[in-house]
């Protein structure tokens, strides 16, 4: 089994990758690839750069990605209430190609930030859309004040509670 994880976001200290990372490998036996979207660059999405270039190379690639996984682990960053920038914009051109973007991958969503929020309303909105989108949506989690609840240095989960909740979501992917 081919998990493809990745965090919703470009930065390169990104919570959401180290845990879609993580809850990836909680996945017993399976291959593990983590994407960066930094790797997938595209223009800002319009119509009149569409109608210029076509398809953006970096979204191909994206799509190419996921139509190698047997499952999808995503964990969406939140700015400002939303999805990030980078994120919005990759999805919008991966979109225009195939609008089943998932692929009718099963998929779990995550998302975490650094405060109590745990960047829900994004995860609420990827929620929301993901049957428009061609994710077979398993399970979600949100888990709120990354720092606190997550040790860097060991990568794992200071709280128990959390990481069962974690593994039990992860499971639904069996």
């Amino acid at each position: 089994m081919l998990i493809v994880a990745f965090g919703a976001s470009t930065s390169s200290t990104s919570i959401n990758k180290i845990l879609a990372s993580y809850a990836a490998h909680l996945v017993q036996g399976a291959e593990v690839k983590v994407l960066d979207l930094n790797a997938y660059s595209v223009p800002i999405f319009s119509e009149d750069t569409e109608k210029e270039i076509g398809q953006a190379e970096g979204a191909k690639a994206f799509l190419a990605e996921i139509a190698q996984a047997d499952a999808l682990i995503i964990s969406f960053a939140e700015h400002n209430g939303s999805y990030t920038a980078a994120y919005k914009n990759l999805f919008d051109w991966s979109s225009r190609i195939e609008r089943e973007v998932y692929q009718n991958k099963p998929a779990v969503y995550l998302s975490t930030s650094p405060g109590p929020g745990g960047a829900g309303n994004v995860l609420a909105m990827a929620i929301g859309s993901a049957t428009f989108f061609g994710a077979q949506l398993k399970s979600s989690l949100s888990i709120p004040s990354f720092y606190e609840n997550f040790d860097l240095a060991t990568g794992l989960f200071k709280e128990a509670e959390l990481a069962e909740q974690l593994k039990q979501v992860i499971e639904s992917l069996s």
